[in-house]
């Protein structure tokens, strides 16, 4: 088994990456952290083979802790999960070593690529040392074991949602078990009101959640979402 650590700020991010990365067949997530000062401590104990790394963390940036590890002799491989899309980001976590380098939001087929592509250069490594082979060949199937086929979209997501967002949001209706309006959902995941409302009027339309209407006193009515058990 390839053990993970899965590295984000946000509590709730961290765990749809962290279900994602359970998915995979070869893959733990054996710690998560919520800062660069916890993740450090997660590589110190020496266990952690991958690190799914955010850059907005609280105390330092993501590759600010990649070059704290690699001052440290840490070499636990690294693959950027985050917002930052920068070149100048991008160049620096290429410098540090990242192996790859995925842009937020993305689906599940495109971190499930990542991550077998890892695997696939840990078993060309492995299958190269074994026989003490080198020369160009050699060198040329480790780097070509990190390619990834572009990643399909989500089935059933329109242009510009994403599962991650998708995630969140349902777990938020499953988890308050009476209908929430766009504004009280919003408001619990941290995502703009009209985000949350193009979300839901996908998912209501999808049929994974039911439309109610609330009446005030005056003023257009209330719409209000309700988890749909599947």
């Amino acid at each position: 088994m390839i053990d993970v650590l899965v590295v984000d700020d946000d509590f709730r991010v961290a765990e749809i990456n962290a279900k994602y990365v359970g998915k995979v067949p070869g893959f733990r997530v054996a710690a998560r952290a919520h800062s660069a000062a916890q993740a450090l401590a997660a590589v110190e104990r020496g266990t952690i083979d991958l690190v799914l790394l955010d850059h907005y963390l609280p105390d330092r940036t993501g590759l600010e802790l990649v070059h704290r590890m690699r001052e440290q002799g840490h070499g636990t491989d690294v693959i950027m999960i985050t917002a930052a899309s920068d070149v100048t980001t991008v160049q620096q976590a290429m410098r540090l070593g990242a192996l790859h380098y995925l842009v937020k939001p993305f689906t599940f087929a495109a971190l499930r690529a990542r991550l077998d592509s890892y695997a696939a250069l840990r078993r060309t490594v492995d299958r190269v040392g074994g026989r003490g082979l080198t020369g160009q060949e050699q060198v040329d199937r480790i780097f070509g074991a990190l390619r990834t086929a572009p990643a399909p979209s989500a089935p059933g997501l329109p242009t510009g949602h994403s599962e991650p967002t998708t995630d969140l949001i349902c777990g938020v209706l499953h988890r308050a078990g009476h209908p929430l309006s766009a504004h009280e959902v919003a408001a619990r995941t941290g995502l703009s009101r009209s985000t949350a409302q193009r979300y839901l009027r996908h998912l209501e339309q999808a049929g994974r959640l039911r439309l109610s209407l609330k009446y005030g006193d005056t003023g257009r009515p209330e719409h209000r979402y309700a988890w749909v058990a599947p």
